[in-house]
């Protein structure tokens, strides 16, 4: 049983092994600079902005631990934030379960971030540690569709793929990070689902434990840059923020 008298620790977990080859050849996507800045430091700050967070652990390339970390420690935090690099795997779950294994055993809420949505508002973050802290043992934060999906027969690329159905578009949501987890749930479900049924982000492992997850409102400029054109529209969000927030 948890000590009542105990402050509720929450961590951030943030994998940053991948090599983001949408966005082209050259530097891992999340150390891409955005602004000048690395992705990786604005999404480590938009961590460290909710004073709910008092660790973050930072999952790097398996080769490049020790260039992140030393990257990192070039935009230090304020003193109330720890931040820990530890290296990666060959996948994104083998990547998020060496983070999990990096965190003490007093943390109560672990958030695993992609480090390409670098620029999640820190009100986002901390609605989604609220969720958790009140009994949700997933909690993911999402917006409504703004445009109609269709579901496909897939045919080899460039073929034209035949219609199959239509979703009602008012009962789905497109889910972004960070997403929160009990930190017991989410060791569970990386420690009972195989990688490759299916699941595409932490959240869709609870879901095949049979865990409930729950949706909080999400945020437009909580986006994930992926493509050339994400990375424009990230400079352009960047540089209102600058002008009218004094966000550095």
């Amino acid at each position: 049983m948890s000590d009542p008298s105990r402050p509720i620790r929450t961590a951030a977990v943030i994998p940053a092994a991948g090599r983001g080859v949408r966005l082209g050849p050259g530097t891992p996507k999340a150390l891409r600079t955005l602004g000048g800045t690395p992705m990786l430091v604005h999404a480590v700050r938009a961590m460290a902005a909710s004073r709910a967070v008092s660790l973050i652990v930072v999952v790097a390339p398996p080769d490049g631990a020790t260039e992140v970390d030393r990257l990192l420690h070039e935009y230090p935090l304020a003193d109330r934030t720890d931040l820990v690099v530890v290296p990666g795997g060959r996948t994104r779950q083998e990547s998020v379960r060496l983070g999990l294994a990096a965190l003490p055993q007093d943390i109560d809420v672990v958030l695993v971030h992609d480090a390409a949505r670098p620029l999640v508002p820190v009100d986002t973050v901390d609605a989604v540690i609220a969720a958790v802290r009140a009994g949700a043992p997933a909690v993911v934060p999402a917006l409504p569709l703004a445009d109609t999906v269709k579901q496909i027969d897939p045919r080899p690329q460039g073929t034209p793929e035949p219609v199959v159905g239509t979703p009602e578009r008012a009962l789905l949501r497109a889910v972004q990070t960070p997403q929160g987890f009990d930190p017991a749930t989410l060791l569970k479900a990386h420690d009972t689902v195989v990688e490759g049924e299916g699941a595409t982000d932490d959240a869709g492992l609870v879901e095949r434990l049979g865990a409930p997850v729950v949706v909080v409102p999400g945020h437009e400029e909580a986006f994930k840059v992926t493509r050339p054109l994400d990375l424009v529209l990230a400079e352009a969000v960047l540089a209102r923020r600058r002008a009218t927030d004094g966000y550095v």
